[in-house]
């Protein structure tokens, strides 16, 4: 009979952890591909039938960790567009970076009413260990939808803060790679970044970890492309990880 799960030695010394939301937490990463995708090719087209935006390898170079305004100014710039930046404000639509975006959230947000939003089992394991443990977590996340995924995904009685888009527009929090969003859910958790674990997914927010001055920086590797362990470690990972729940050692059942 095995006993209950600990864990890893990585983790010993630390005193919180702060975690990405999507495809570290939720698997919603391919909803928001999909929707980038919508946004992107019809901007392409009217721009005269450009090559079509990739929902693996454009959103993991270019949008994957970042807010939609710097997500979408990132992709537009790499296909040689340049758009006037608007605003975050604008109306949905292809003529400005803003209206991209806003073209992108109408999309996601049209998705929600029709895909269940669905957890990574290895994380949430891991979180409930960490309670147990009396470990705080927090989340964080660029997008302004991250609380109402959490919640519909009732992971959030395991979270003790929740740093997403709507407080990073309301304390004027720049984006991945800058580690704002990490320190400030740090801070929330109540301990320095030297004694908090970053847990992500995305080489922005490695890479925000890295510059933050955390602990320990997971990197989380779900793909086997060119964005993977390598690439994750060259960011700042100090460990790679193919699912959170591999910080839990023996005792853990699938």
């Amino acid at each position: 009979m095995s006993g209950a799960p600990s864990l890893a030695a990585c983790l010993h010394s630390l005193r919180a952890v702060v975690l990405d939301t999507d495809g570290v937490i939720i698997d919603s990463a391919p909803t928001h591909a999909a929707a980038w995708k919508g946004a992107f090719d019809a901007c392409l087209a009217a721009a005269g039938g450009r090559r079509p935006f990739d929902p693996v390898d454009d959103y993991l170079r270019y949008v994957d960790g970042r807010s939609r305004q710097d997500g979408a100014a990132a992709f537009l710039r790499a296909r040689g567009l340049d758009l006037p930046p608007g605003t975050p404000d604008d109306p949905p639509g292809t003529d400005t970076v803003g209206a991209v975006a806003a073209r992108k959230d109408e999309l996601f947000t049209a998705s929600l009413r029709t895909t269940a939003v669905t957890t990574w089992s290895g994380t949430v394991r891991l979180l409930r260990v960490l309670r147990d443990l009396g470990v705080p977590c927090a989340a964080v996340s660029a997008s302004r939808h991250a609380g109402e995924l959490l919640a519909a995904a009732g992971v959030l009685e395991l979270l003790g803060a929740v740093v997403d888009g709507n407080e990073a527009g309301r304390l004027h929090l720049p984006g991945k790679p800058d580690p704002a969003l990490f320190l400030e859910a740090a801070r929330r958790l109540g301990f320095p970044a030297q004694d908090t674990a970053v847990v992500e997914d995305a080489l922005a927010g490695v890479e925000a970890g890295r510059r933050g001055g955390f602990g320990l920086v997971v990197g989380v590797d779900r793909t086997a492309g060119p964005y993977s362990a390598t690439a994750l470690r060259r960011r700042g990972a100090d460990v790679v990880v193919a699912d959170p729940g591999e910080l839990l050692t023996s005792g853990e059942e699938g």
